[in-house]
């Protein structure tokens, strides 16, 4: 393979990182955290039956910490996982009986996150920066 094939594949998976793991913050990670912060009581959905609580604090880690992990490019693919699994329990429990719109963007984040865990951090991640 030659090498400005790996320079932009490892320049579009950064992108790729920062796009994904940008606007899960900014659209879901980054509020869910502020009402953390603020405390009970929650409103939030209970689609797998775990408690409110419970499953608040799991999206809050999922959209937030691991959305910064994936930024960083720190455990990218362990941080992808809880992602994919939010993501599916969003499109397909959540968003099941709502049409394809609603299912639309976890669908979008679902697929992104998998490439990610596929493709991995490339180059330009800190846990790939040489020391």
């Amino acid at each position: 393979m030659n090498t400005k094939h790996h320079i932009t594949t490892d320049i579009t998976i950064l992108l790729l990182r920062l796009v994904a793991g940008g606007m899960m913050i900014a659209g879901h990670g980054y509020g869910k955290l502020l009402k953390l912060i603020a405390g009970p009581p929650y409103e939030f959905a209970d689609p797998l039956g775990m408690g409110i609580h419970l499953s608040f604090y799991l999206a809050t880690f999922a959209e937030f910490l691991c959305s910064v992990l994936l930024i960083l490019g720190l455990f990218t693919r362990l941080a992808t996982i809880p992602l994919i699994i939010t993501m599916s329990v969003v499109a397909f429990i959540v968003h099941i009986n709502d049409g394809l719109y609603a299912m639309e963007l976890p669908l979008m984040y679902l697929t992104m996150y998998i490439v990610i865990l596929i493709m991995g951090p490339g180059r330009y991640a800190l846990s790939t920066l040489k020391k």
